[in-house]
């Protein structure tokens, strides 16, 4: 009430006239002298000398109509930023992902940005276990992860398959080999990530399943350490293949297939069903969504 009150005081100051304003608003006059009235009701002022011949505003009224015009820019401000929101020229978009997912988001944020250049991208370092909870909990708007998070609170689109690769170093015995059995890798020492996950526990299975020993006496925090090791053959490891990709077409590493190991990693979209999403984020699950047609179509 206070803000339409003022829009009516700012009309009726501006033309100097009850009924100039009436006409502007299309109001009635005495629709346009009650508003004044409760306006001058609400804040215990009076704001218009009604004793003069031409409308005068008191003391108090003057310093009313300079906070009606900055209200009066400031609603133009917001209605300009939220034209730029909905136009993608501004606002902010926050993704989660874990270290190895976040890769993958490099293309598209690259793609984006010449798209929205002034939208704000925030990528969040996250445990990928946690990302399913901070989307519900508001704390992000998209994660990418690479398990079905099993929740119907949550939609989550595939897209992208990668896969889990074994790599050597150059100099490693079994460098020159294409493919080995996994019976071949029993007395390797194997450089593990220290963060557990689905694809981890599908390895140590396997190896178990053929009853080979499974040689982990190296644990790293991070995809990067363990790839700096390999490359300088202290251990061998399973690695995303998208995190290795760079180095096995240079060289730097070598890939081995293992015969009884094929395993995709499925990398998803995700974000919550029940709350609207920003169109930042809008904006980028299309830019995504047409990359993965693209590639779909370019396989087939």
């Amino acid at each position: 009430m206070l803000l339409h009150s003022l829009k009516v005081f700012l009309s009726v100051a501006n033309e100097k006239s009850f009924s100039r304003a009436a006409e502007k608003m299309l109001r009635t006059q005495p629709a346009i002298s009650l508003a004044v009235q409760r306006l001058e009701a609400e804040l215990e002022e009076k704001l218009i000398d009604r004793s003069a011949k031409e409308l005068l505003l008191t003391d108090a009224g003057k310093i009313v109509l300079e906070f009606a015009r900055r209200f009066e820019n400031l609603e133009g401000d917001m209605y300009n930023s939220l034209a730029e929101l909905r136009d993608n020229s501004s606002g902010r978009l926050t993704i989660g992902a874990n270290e190895s997912t976040s890769l993958y988001l490099l293309n598209h944020i690259e793609q984006y940005r010449r798209l929205y250049p002034k939208v704000k991208i925030q990528v969040r370092r996250s445990l990928s276990s946690k990302i399913p909870v901070q989307l519900l909990d508001g704390d992000l708007e998209l994660g990418l992860i690479s398990f079905d998070p099993g929740d119907e609170r949550l939609v989550t689109t595939v897209i992208y398959t990668d896969r889990l690769v074994f790599v050597v170093s150059p100099e490693h015995r079994l460098a020159s080999r294409t493919e080995v059995p996994i019976t071949e890798l029993g007395m390797e020492t194997f450089i593990a990530h220290n963060v557990l996950s689905p694809y981890r526990e599908i390895v140590l299975r396997e190896f178990q399943r053929h009853r080979v020993p499974l040689n982990m006496d190296v644990e790293m925090p991070t995809v990067e350490t363990i790839r700096r090791l390999v490359q300088r053959n202290e251990g061998v490891a399973f690695l995303p293949k998208m995190c290795v990709d760079p180095e096995i077409e240079t060289g730097v590493l070598r890939e081995v297939r293992v015969k009884e190991l094929n395993v995709e990693r499925k990398i998803r979209l995700v974000y919550p069903a029940r709350r609207a999403l920003s169109h930042a984020a809008k904006a980028f699950l299309e830019l995504v969504d047409q990359d993965a047609a693209a590639l779909t179509a370019a396989v087939t």
